[in-house]
């Protein structure tokens, strides 16, 4: 699993589920060439934005909820700046950080 370097590597059938959505979500971020922004709304639910929460003019466009305890292993899972999770044969790099976007924190997920 994780390292202190932030680099986790998995065979596919053996890695969590919140690791799954989380690169779904990014392979949708690739896609977008924007960032991946979640947001905890209420206790229960994360929303899942894409978008680039510094840009004002433009705002987020939703993509969906995950749950609170998604989010949260997401989280424990990943670190505060550059990750590098490798599935299969399949290597993901991102930076995670941190936000406010209309006074709610939010978690963001960026192209490395």
């Amino acid at each position: 699993m994780a390292t202190a370097s932030g680099f986790v590597d998995s065979p596919q059938e053996e890695t969590p589920q919140s690791l799954l959505a989380l690169v779904q979500y990014l392979e949708l971020s690739l896609d977008k060439g924007k960032c991946i922004v979640m947001m905890r709304h209420d206790a229960d639910v994360c929303s899942v934005y894409v978008g680039d929460p510094a840009d004002e003019e433009n705002e987020l466009t939703g993509h969906g909820t995950i749950a609170a305890g998604v989010a949260n292993e997401i989280l424990e899972l990943t670190q505060a700046g550059v990750n590098r999770l490798a599935i299969g044969d399949q290597t993901y790099r991102f930076v995670r950080s941190f936000t406010h976007v209309d006074g709610v924190g939010a978690v963001v997920f960026g192209p490395a």
